[in-house]
C-alpha cells in the first residue's frame, strides 16, 4: 500500500486522474457530446472530496505524536499547512480569472447559444466588487449563496475545501471523545438537520459549496483512514459505514448517490485489501500501477490542472461554435486544446508557485517553532479508542 513512510501509491493517481475526469467533464458538457458517468465532473469532485477527508486523518495519525491535536498550536500549524497548499496558485488564478472573466462570459455565452441552453449569468464572470473579491481573498465565499459561484473557475469547491479545513480539528477533538463513526453519525446527522430547517437557503447555492451539503463525502474518507489501525471487524464496519454515508449528499439524483458508494467502495478496496488474503494480489497490483511515476505527476498536476482548465477549455470550445462542429468533433477539438495548454501550465504553476509556496508554509512554521513555546494542551478528558 505504501511506498514509503507517509504516502500511500494509489493517491497520486488517483487525484491525476479526477483531475482529468473534471477536465474531460466539462468539456463533454460544453460540446454536447455526452458519455454516461464521464460526463458528471460533479462526480470527479466527490472523488477529491473523499481523498481530502482521508488524507486529513491519515496526516493526522502520522503526526499525532509529535503533534499533539489537544495543543492549540497544533491547530494552528494544519491552517498554516493548508493555506499555503491551497492558496499561493489559487490566488494567482483568482486574479487572472478576474482580469479574463468578461471575455470569458462572452465565449460561454457563444457555447450556450449554440448549445440552445440557458446562458451561464453573467454576473458569474464579471463581478469585480470589493465583496466578491474580498470573500475569495478570505475563502469565506463558499458559504455565501451571492459569493459562492462568482468567478470564472471552478472554485467553489475550494472554499468548500477550506470550510472543512477550518473545522477539522474540531472534528478530530469531538472523535477522541466520542470516537470517530459516532462523531460521522452526529455530524451527518446535524447537515441533514441544516439542509431541512434552511431550505432556502440551501436552494440559492448554484454549486454544493455549503459545508453540510458534502461534509458526508469527507467523513466518508475519514471513516476509510480511521479503520486502517482498528481489527479486522471494525475496519470493516467503518468502511461499511463510510460508504453509507457517501451516497449522500441529498441534493442528487440516484446515479450520483451509486457512483459515490462505488468510488469510496474502490478506494477502500486500495487502502485495506492488502489486510485481507483473497484481496491482496488484485489491491497491491492496482495501489502500484497508480503509484507509477506517471501517475504522479498526473497528481502533482492536479490541482493547477483544476484550476486553469474552465480558463482554456471555454474559450477553445468556443472557438469551433459558429464553425459548425458539434458533438464529437467539437469535444475532441476543445478537448485537445485545453490539454496541450492546461498541463504545461499547470507544471509551471507547482514548480514556480505551488512548490515555493508550500516551501514558505514550512519555513514560517520551523522560524515559529523556534521562538514560541509550545502552548499548554488542553483539558480534554480520556480520549476514547
Amino acid at each position: 500500500m505504501s511506498g514509503k513512510q507517509g504516502h500511500i501509491n494509489c493517491l497520486d493517481g488517483l487525484r491525476g486522474l479526477a483531475a482529468l475526469w473534471v477536465l474531460v467533464g466539462h468539456a463533454m458538457l460544453l460540446s454536447g457530446w455526452l458519455v454516461p458517468l464521464i460526463s458528471r465532473p460533479g462526480l470527479a469532485v466527490d472523488l477529491f472530496i473523499l481523498l481530502s477527508g482521508f488524507l486529513m486523518v491519515f496526516h493526522y495519525e502520522l503526526r499525532e505524536a509529535s503533534e499533539p491535536w489537544d495543543r492549540p498550536s497544533t491547530w494552528a500549524i494544519f491552517w498554516t499547512r493548508r493555506f499555503f497548499r491551497i492558496a499561493p496558485l489559487y490566488y494567482l488564478v483568482l486574479a487572472l480569472a478576474l482580469g479574463v472573466g468578461p471575455w470569458i462570459g462572452d465565449a460561454r455565452a457563444d457555447i450556450a447559444a449554440m448549445l440552445g441552453n440557458a446562458p451561464t449569468p453573467p454576473e458569474r464572470y464579471v463581478d469585480r466588487s470589493l465583496g466578491n473579491i474580498a470573500t475569495h481573498l478570505t475563502f469565506v465565499f463558499g458559504q455565501m449563496p451571492h459569493y459562492a459561484f462568482r468567478t470564472a473557475l471552478p472554485d467553489w469547491s475550494i472554499g468548500l475545501e477550506m470550510s472543512f479545513y477550518a473545522f477539522f480539528p474540531f472534528i478530530m477533538l469531538l472523535a477522541r471523545r466520542a470516537t470517530l463513526p459516532l462523531t460521522a453519525l452526529a455530524l451527518t446527522a446535524l447537515s441533514i438537520a441544516i439542509l431541512k430547517l434552511a431550505p432556502d437557503y440551501v436552494a440559492a447555492f448554484e454549486q454544493p459549496a455549503f459545508l453540510p451539503l458534502k461534509l458526508n463525502v469527507f467523513l466518508a474518507g475519514m471513516l476509510i483512514a480511521g479503520a486502517r489501525s482498528r481489527s479486522d471487524p471494525v475496519c470493516l464496519f467503518m468502511v461499511g459505514l463510510g460508504i453509507l454515508l457517501g451516497m449522500g449528499p441529498i441534493r442528487t439524483e440516484w446515479i450520483d448517490h451509486v457512483t459515490r458508494a462505488a468510488l469510496a467502495t474502490g478506494f477502500a478496496f486500495l487502502v485495506h485489501g492488502p489486510r485481507f488474503p483473497p484481496l491482496k494480489d488484485a489491491a497491491t497490483r492496482i495501489d502500484d500501477f497508480l503509484g507509477r511515476a506517471f501517475f504522479r505527476r498526473l497528481g502533482d498536476l492536479s490541482y493547477g490542472v483544476y484550476l486553469i482548465h474552465l480558463l482554456v477549455l471555454i474559450p477553445a470550445v468556443a472557438l469551433f461554435a459558429g464553425t459548425g462542429l458539434r458533438s464529437f468533433p467539437l469535444f475532441a477539438a476543445g478537448a485537445a486544446i485545453t490539454l496541450a495548454v492546461a498541463y504545461p501550465a499547470a507544471w509551471i504553476g507547482y514548480r514556480l508557485v505551488e512548490e515555493p509556496g508550500i516551501a514558505f508554509g514550512k519555513t514560517l512554521l520551523r522560524r515559529r517553532s523556534a521562538r514560541k513555546p509550545v502552548l499548554a494542551p488542553l483539558d480534554l478528558g480520556s480520549p476514547s479508542d
